[in-house]
């Protein structure tokens, strides 16, 4: 099934309200968090993955449903933020010239 990136985002946003009870800033639903920007124009339509010649030449196919696979995502995030946080400050100093 293709699914938009909005699709994606919106459900990341389902997962993290389900796994996340306490919201921070007050908000009631991580989809509250969306935010579209101007300065991007086409980046939220689609990306597609075709996997039929992996099918048809290796029969091969993925163990995880696209919804099981981006639980096992987020949660892995969830259980890594210090991870997230290093690779962060890393980017940010990056940016200033520290890296």
């Amino acid at each position: 099934m293709k699914k938009t990136n909005l699709q994606v985002v919106q459900h990341t946003c389902e997962i993290l309200d389900e796994l996340i009870t306490e919201k921070p800033n007050h908000i009631h639903s991580f989809a509250e968090l969306i935010n579209f920007v101007s300065d991007r124009p086409g980046h939220d339509r689609r990306y597609t993955i075709d996997a039929t010649k992996i099918w048809q030449d290796l029969q091969w196919k993925p163990q995880e449903t696209f919804e099981s696979g981006l639980k096992k995502t987020v949660l892995w995030f969830l259980a890594n933020k210090t991870w997230c946080e290093n690779v962060q400050a890393s980017l940010a100093r990056a940016r200033r010239g520290q890296a």
